[in-house]
Order: structure tokens, then sequence, then C-alpha cells
């Protein structure tokens, strides 16, 4: 009997050995497509941008339909009319063992995220990155036979590298990976995910250290609670109106039999949007960081306030247009940037008309932090990645945990799905 209990432990011990060997193995590939493919998004995103603001910036009508057309053809014919369905897709497969995330989901999600962004498309490349980072853990699953029984650790432990590059934030990585992919916590998806964020942590220091923006967050005061609360309330109605949104773009779109009026409408649409609101392009970090620059030194009248309201409305609209047209992409970006806006609008508004001293950068991360968290239901995931996307994020962990639990509770009341959990009930 003792023979056999140690010739179990002996097992399970050699079992974990091959979950961090599989584990770092995936991790290490994944940081390589998020890194790869997150710089050279941003770049080529930046240049066609400034290329067309100065030529002529009536081509940022056309551009998002260049970049969706692409994916339908490529789709069509290179991907054989298989749709990426996002997030959703991953919660399939890990629900049967027998079902997996083909390979083909590696390259169509990285190219059709690169083509959607940089063409203008409004919204960012997370989702595309932890579709394909979750792809090469599920083909790691399938392939490394000492990974046999461990698929949702190894699905985990690809998202965890993604989501690391991509904010600079190993926590972050590891908490969405537990919130919102594998939405539960046992030993086993411990150990795969602590070895892959340590993997993670590691690329990110020696490769790619510098945060999102550069603008340093400050000591926050008690006396700004109560307008921290008030701001976590309103972006959990705002989260609440990008996931009606999105759900109503997608289902519109759906309905649209005519392929070439399906592609265009949404497109030409954000095209317009963008030609009046630059800062729309693309996932909008550039011009979020040009806004978040001109709000430390930019005077304030209600000419400031307009273009600002606009971009917090309409942020998500274009995000919910390019999706229901068929861009490849999700809610992280459009959440990150539209809640920072509010932040931003919600903090120079009642310093300007009310004479407080609220401390715009950090009501931006605090904007952010909450409209993350509501439109995801993951408000551990949206403190550690806001936190980590400026200097000094840390000093506002106790508001950004405030701001994030009232807008995720609040949005979740009142509807209790998110853009990735709804489509689940409409089969239910």
């Amino acid at each position: 009997m003792q023979d056999t209990t140690a010739h179990r432990k002996k097992i399970v011990r050699y079992s974990y050995i091959k979950l961090i060997g599989s584990s770092v193995f995936v991790s290490l590939i994944c940081c390589l497509l998020a890194y790869s493919l997150k710089h050279i998004t941003g770049y080529v995103q930046e240049k066609i941008a400034e290329g067309v603001l100065n030529w002529d910036p009536r081509l940022f009508i056309l551009l998002p339909s260049v970049g969706i057309t692409a994916i339908y053809f490529l789709r069509k014919y290179a991907f054989q009319n298989r749709k990426n369905k996002g997030i959703k897709e991953i919660y399939t497969t890990l629900e049967t063992r027998k079902d997996h995330l083909p390979f083909f989901k590696i390259p169509s999600h990285y190219i059709n995220g690169f083509l959607t962004v940089i063409f203008g498309g409004s919204t960012g490349i997370e989702v595309s990155t932890v579709v394909a980072t979750a792809t090469v853990g599920n083909q790691a699953y399938k392939r490394l036979h000492p990974a046999w029984a461990y698929k949702t650790e190894l699905i985990c432990a690809g998202v965890i590298a993604g989501v690391t590059l991509l904010f600079g934030s190993a926590l972050g990585g590891l908490l969405f990976a537990f919130e919102v992919i594998a939405r539960k916590y046992n030993k086993t998806l411990l150990i795969s995910g602590i070895s892959s964020m340590l993997v993670a942590s590691l690329f990110v220091h020696y490769m790619d250290d510098s945060p999102l923006f550069n603008f340093a967050a400050k000591q926050w005061q008690w006396q700004a609670v109560p307008f921290i609360v008030l701001l976590g309330l309103i972006a959990g109605l705002l989260a609440l109106y990008f996931t009606k949104i999105v759900i109503y773009a997608k289902s519109f779109f759906a309905g649209i039999k005519n392929n070439f009026i399906r592609v265009n409408l949404g497109a030409i649409t954000v095209g317009i949007l963008i030609f009046f609101l630059p800062a729309l392009y693309g996932d909008s970090y550039h011009g979020l960081g040009e806004i978040l620059e001109s709000s430390l030194h930019g005077s304030i009248n209600w000419l400031y306030f307009l273009p600002l309201l606009l971009l917090v409305l309409l942020k998500p609209l274009a995000a919910a247009l390019t999706l229901g047209a068929g861009g490849d992409g999700g809610v992280f970006a459009p959440s990150i940037v539209t809640g920072a806006l509010l932040g931003v609008f919600f903090a120079q508004l009642c310093n300007h008309y009310l004479g407080t001293h609220l401390i715009v950068i950090n009501f931006a991360l605090f904007g952010a932090a909450a409209m993350l968290s509501a439109a995801i239901h993951a408000p551990f995931t949206a403190i550690f990645i806001i936190a980590s996307i400026v200097p000094s994020g840390y000093l506002l962990f106790a508001p950004l945990l405030v701001v994030s639990v009232i807008a995720k509770i609040l949005a979740k009341r009142i509807y209790p799905y998110n853009v990735y959990t709804y489509k689940e009930v409409a089969h239910s």
C-alpha cells in the first residue's frame, strides 16, 4: 500500500514537471507572437495615419474598407470561409475535450488583427492576440503527448503570455486567464499559469519594458473618493452601452446578406467618423496620448469638452461598426481608451465648473479601469493592467480597486452578460 502511494506521488510529480516544461515552451512561442504583432501593428498604424494626414485626410474615409475587404477575401480564399468568433470560440473549445482551436486561427487572427488596426478599424489587437495564443496552447496540448491531461492549463499559459506582452502586466495576464478564460482556479492552473507568467515577465523585462504611456500616475487624495465612486457608476453605464451596441451591430450586420454592402456599410461609416475625429483611428492609443498631453497644457473651454464628449460616445460605436463589418478585434482597447477619455472629461469638467483639483491623469486611469472591468466583468484584471500602462500606476491601487468593482457590479446587475458570454445565452 505504501509503495502504491509513493508510486502515485512520483507520477503526479512527474506530470507536474512535464506541465511546467510544456507551459514554458508555449509561453516562449506566445511571447514572440504577441511581441511581433504589437510592435509591427503599432509602427505601421502610426506611419499610415501620419501619411494620410499629410497627404489627404479624406483617404481616412476609405482606409477601413481596404482592411476589412482584404480580411473578407483572406477569409474566403486563404482560410476556406472559416469564421473567427473571438473569445467565444475559446469557451467552446474548453467545454469539450474533443473540440480544438484549429491551427489556422494563429495566422488568421494575427493577420486579420493587423489588417483591421493598421487601416483604421477602431479596435485593437488584444482579442486577436488572445485567440492566437490560446490556439498555440491548444496545439501544444494536441501535439505534446505529456500534456494530454492539461488542455485548459496550456490554453491559459498561451493567453497569459500574450496579455503580459501587450500590457507589460504579468499579474494582469494571469488574472485575465483565471477571471475571463478558465473562469476557475485550481492547482494545475496555478502551476501552469505561474510558469508562463514568469517566462513572460522575463521577456518583458529584457525586451519590452517601456509602459504604454509615459504620463506618471500621481499620489491620490481621500477627498477624491466621492468623485471616484461617481466615475465608477458612470463608467459602468457607459460599458453597458458599449456591450449593447456591439451585440446589436453584430446582429444587424449578420442580417445583411450582400457581402459588399455588409463590409462597406460598416467600414465607410467608421472612415467618416475617423475623418472628423482622427483620434478614432485604429486602437486610438496614439490619439489618447495626444489628448492626455493636451490636458496637461491646453486651455479649457466648452470647445475643449465637445470633441472629448464625442470621442467618449463614438469610440464604442466605431468599434462596434468595425466588428460588425467583419474586422478582427474586441473590446479591450476601445474600453481602455473610452474609459480614459471619460476620466479626462469628468476630471476637467469638475475642475473647470466645480472648482475641484482632481488629477487628470489619475482620473484617466480610473475611467480606463472602470470601463474595462465593466466591459469584460474582470475587475482584478483591469486593476493590474491599468496600473501597468503608466509609470507609478500602483500608487493608485486602492482607488483602482474601488472604481473597478463598482463599475463591474453596476454593469452586471443591470445586464448579466458581456460581449464574450451573451451568445452562450442565445444558444441555451
